[in-house]
This record gives C-alpha cells, structure tokens and sequence, in this order.
C-alpha cells in the first residue's frame, strides 16, 4: 500500500481538508480507480439523451470519490452478469452502479454502503384505484427483473399475505422491460427499488402508481474486492467526508434520493 495525502480545497478559500487513505500501489501509480457500471438504472446511472453523457447519482457520488482521492475515475461500461467476474479477476476496481449489498455476495465482494432502499410495487395510474392497498396485489401478475433478488422478495411477500391466492410472478429483462409490460397490459404491476420510482414518476407524469410501502430493506454498495482491505477504507473514509461536508446530501437532493439517505457508510450491512 501506498500512503497517499489528499487535500480537497475550497474554491477561492486559502484552507483545505486533508484525508490521509490508504490505496493500492497500483491504483496510486495509475491515478485512477476503474470503476464498473450499466447505464441503465436511472436516477442512478443512465445515458442523458440530449448529450450520450453518463449521467446520475451514481456517476455524480463516483466523480466525487474520486476528487477525495485525488484520482481520476475510469467508468467502464459492462453488463449486470459481468459485475462479479469482473471485481474477481481484477478487471475492475470497483462496481458503483446502482449494486445491491447481498450478503450472498459477500465472499468475492466486500460492499461499501451508501444508500438505503427496498423494492416497491407499483401500477398504471389509470388502474390505481383497483390497488388502494397491497392486498389488491394477491392473484396479479407483477413483473420484476428476473436478474435480482426481486423474484425471491415478491415470493417471500405474497407467502406471507396471499395465502392460496398468491402474486404470479413475470421475470422481465431488467426494471424498463418491467414497465413496458405493464404499459402494455401484459402484467397488473410491477416492482423496483424504490429509489428509482420519483425520478421515473418525474420523467413519465400520470403514468404510474406506487402501491404500499417496500417489501424489504436493503442497501446499495460500492462492490470491491474482498482482499483490498487498504481501497475498502479509502471508500469508507470518502463516502463519510462527502456526508460530512454536505456533498452527499445535496447529490441526493439532486436526484429525489433524500429519503433513501444513510448517515454514515457501512459495510457489508445487506442480508
């Protein structure tokens, strides 16, 4: 490891706050961290489509990171499956791209946590009124990405409340198919974190519906591999110093994700 001193000035302010982190050898060599995402997720990392930009939350907090290091951060488009892989054989630093802390994933990734959520059902809004609670859910057809842990929670959820009339799942090809299927009538509902539903409510007014409260909490990580204890601290220092000095809190505000906020990091806290 190398010791690295980090000072983040003030613009126009003679102070600065300085940040002793550890960070790899080669990462500090390099001068950047190569980071992981999909852009796909939005308010957490999409496309703008005036500019092809990556844009979000996500890619706001990483830039962020990155000048509380002092290193450039190197995004790397990939796909959901390569996530893993990818932090396993050392193709990428990090994963920050919307990543949910599973404890599951825990023996080849250790996950700095930075946001709180849940999955969420919700509808078309010209059906809301069918759907003033959750019970209303029992015997529909709800889609979620058969990718997460989506179908699991919903299963575990109708278990709990449908009795013999339980919630038929539909596994869709990420949370947009999820909603062009329920556009189209193919499902009755539909369910994703719920720190996507106000941006995507925003960008499609009148369009949907949330139904109830989350089914589950969980939390949203930066994934990095498990043997970096020295990148794993850097992270953790990072996120604390940007809540600290009020960055996190208004990138929050930014991208409607108050409600989702965490007053300090953790690790590894998913189930």
């Amino acid at each position: 490891m190398k010791r690295v001193l980090v000072a983040t000035a003030l613009f126009g302010a003679l102070s600065a706050s300085v940040m002793a982190v550890e960070l790899p050898t080669e990462i500090a060599k390099r001068g950047s961290i190569k980071v992981a995402v999909v852009p796909n997720y939005p308010p957490m990392e999409f496309r703008d489509p005036a500019t092809n930009a990556l844009a979000g939350f996500d890619i706001e907090l990483g830039e962020a990171i990155g000048r509380k290091l002092g290193v450039k951060i190197e995004w790397q488009e990939t796909s959901f499956a390569e996530f893993m892989p990818s932090i396993q054989t050392g193709r990428v630093d990090a994963v920050l791209s919307g990543f949910t802390d599973y404890a599951s994933r825990h023996d080849i990734a250790t996950f700095v946590d930075y946001l709180r959520s849940g999955p969420r059902f919700f509808v078309q809004q010209s059906r809301g009124a069918e759907f003033k609670d959750m019970a209303a859910l029992c015997g529909k057809k709800a889609g979620a990405s058969r990718r997460t842990k989506f179908p699991d929670q919903i299963a575990a959820w109708s278990g709990k409340h449908c009795g013999s009339n339980p919630v038929v799942f539909v596994g869709t090809d990420g949370s947009a198919d999820a909603r062009t299927q329920l556009k189209q009538g193919r499902i009755d509902a539909a369910l994703q974190g719920d720190e996507t539903l106000p941006y995507i409510m925003d960008q499609e007014p009148g369009t949907y519906a949330p139904v109830g409260e989350v089914i589950a909490q969980q939390f949203t990580g930066i994934a990095l591999p498990v043997k970096e204890k020295g990148l794993q601290q850097a992270m953790l220092e990072a996120v604390d110093a940007l809540i600290a000095d009020g960055t996190y809190k208004s990138l929050l505000a930014k991208w409607k994700l108050s409600d989702n906020a965490m007053e300090k990091a953790t690790v590894n806290a998913g189930q």
